[in-house]
């Protein structure tokens, strides 16, 4: 009875997930037989859950309008994840919900069943506090731009450039993107009548809020795409295209495609295409991957190189003098 009345809740968590599930796919998720879930949405249907059925060549099951979800709809691993969540308060990229983060686990606590919290005891997290990240965002804030996001409203705001300038802009926002611990804001940009990524930290919204919009089609790869593009964009200064002396099965794992590319030339030889923040940046990634190369384009990059050279060489020298005459004591008149 246990077990049921578990994979029930587990199959009203799917069906929650999605607008619809095909009977097959639900018998994958929950482990059992496409005749077992017939038999368990029967039963949500007892318990006053509205879920629809149709039949034929793409048919499935949804959740009717109306339906009511359980106070905590969550499976043993959900809880545990969701508890150990709030109790690391990981991430310092938001701000202002300490105290929020707190009354939430002791709520949720107050719901486990024993075999839950005994888990969560056994798994002791002890955080060392930074304090709140440089690009920390306020939980009020955050709110109000995802708020306008959803609603499909202009959004008016004074921006703060990485130099310290600062504009009035005017957008029509779309999607709230995080990357590591940095917010952005995907919007419309009505005065340079393009699409442009924002600084969440950088933001001071001004409210009230503009008129509604209609959302218009985002750039190819979506909101995380655009803000991807731009972060490299914005960090890759530097282009240079080097041919290394290796296979291409030694060169493809040490070259990371957000900042390079690499094509067989030959048997033995494989050109390398990198981005980086500067012709210096890209000299000293050559010297870490200790093997031949020649440099093709820029003809600057040769004269880094030669830079970087020296500089090791007279490193070099350095760590041989410090080596020689080991018996003798420096300190020793």
């Amino acid at each position: 009875m246990r077990e049921t009345s578990a994979r029930l809740l587990r199959l009203l968590s799917l069906l929650q997930m999605r607008r619809e599930w095909s009977g097959a796919e639900l018998a994958d998720r929950l482990r059992i037989t496409t005749r077992t879930v017939r038999r368990d949405v029967e039963k949500l249907r007892e318990l006053g859950y509205p879920v629809d059925a149709t039949v034929g060549v793409g048919g499935g099951y949804r959740m009717g309008a109306g339906a009511e979800m359980p106070p905590l709809l969550l499976d043993d691993d959900e809880v545990v994840a969701v508890a150990l969540a709030l109790r690391s308060g990981a991430s310092h990229a938001v701000t202002g919900i300490g105290d929020a983060e707190i009354r939430a686990l002791v709520k949720l606590r107050q719901v486990m069943p024993s075999r839950l919290r005994y888990r969560l005891e056994a798994l002791q997290v002890d955080v060392v506090d930074h304090g709140p990240a440089e690009s920390a965002v306020d939980a009020g804030l955050l709110s109000t731009v995802a708020s306008v996001c959803h609603t499909h409203e202009r959004l008016r705001f004074d921006y703060r450039t990485h130099d310290g300038t600062s504009s009035r802009r005017e957008v029509e926002p779309h999607r709230v993107v995080r990357s590591g611990l940095r917010w952005y804001l995907v919007g419309w940009d009505l005065s340079r009548d393009g699409w442009r990524s924002f600084r969440v930290d950088r933001m001071e919204p001004k409210i009230p809020t503009g008129p509604r919009f209609t959302p218009r089609d985002l750039p190819p790869g979506g909101a995380t795409g655009f803000v991807s593009r731009g972060i490299v964009s914005g960090t890759s200064s530097a282009k240079a295209r080097v041919l290394i002396h290796a296979t291409f099965g030694t060169v493809a794992p040490m070259i990371d495609q957000r900042w390079g590319t690499v094509e067989p030339v030959d048997d033995d030889r494989c050109a390398v295409e990198f981005d980086g923040s500067s012709l210096d940046s890209i000299a000293e990634w050559l010297a870490a991957f200790d093997l031949d190369f020649t440099v093709l384009d820029p003809p600057e990059l040769r004269e880094v190189c030669g830079r970087v050279a020296r500089h090791h060489a007279a490193l070099a020298e350095r760590y041989l003098r410090a080596c020689v005459d080991t018996s003798r004591n420096p300190l020793s008149p």
